[in-house]
């Protein structure tokens, strides 16, 4: 039996866009120009490759490779999503899909497995703030990690329930997001 087992389709669906989600995040509370934002999508992508297929992973990002290295699901079958009318709106639907991923992953999860999951999202999400530089002008100028995306990475460290040194805690907040 696979961990996967012990999700619905639609939990297994949230928590596999999880780590996107984490990106959006940081994506939405600062966007960037167009270089900035392929930079940004494709540390999305390169943090969850590493992620998931990096040597001690647990049973859940293994059975997140597979379905990443699996078929793609059909659009259609996938849950309607709510669009987001502004950045602020699209940041704020980004963290509560995280909040309500990191919630389902640890309560139908190992404890190692909700650990490497929220190691995970925080990856994502600090790679994709350090993707590309914000303001300045053609990348001169600007900095690193913008005040926003400092916003966002604070409030997703509250969200996966990290402590101050950035070290993820195995136990995570036990709220249980949305009424999940």
């Amino acid at each position: 039996m696979s961990v996967k087992d012990n999700f619905t389709p639609d939990e297994w669906f949230k928590v596999m866009t999880g780590p996107g989600r984490a990106g959006a995040a940081v994506v939405a509370a600062s966007p960037s120009g167009v270089t900035g934002l392929v930079a940004e999508a494709q540390a999305i992508g390169a943090a969850i490759r590493e992620q998931v297929s990096g040597a001690g992973r647990t049973p859940l990002l293994e059975a997140m490779a597979a379905d990443l290295m699996g078929t793609p699901p059909d659009p259609r079958e996938l849950p309607r999503q709510e669009r987001a009318r502004s950045m602020e709106e699209a940041r704020a639907q980004s963290v509560d899909a995280v909040r309500q991923a990191v919630w389902l992953v640890s309560s139908k999860a190992t404890p190692e497995d909700a650990a490497s999951y929220r190691r995970l999202l925080w990856t994502v999400a600090q790679r994709t703030a350090e993707a590309a530089r914000e303001g300045g002008f053609l990348g001169i100028g600007g900095e690193q990690v913008s005040e926003g995306e400092r916003a966002a990475l604070s409030e997703l460290r509250s969200v996966l329930g990290m402590d101050d040194d950035a070290a993820v805690r195995q136990t995570p907040p036990n709220v249980n997001p949305g009424g999940l």
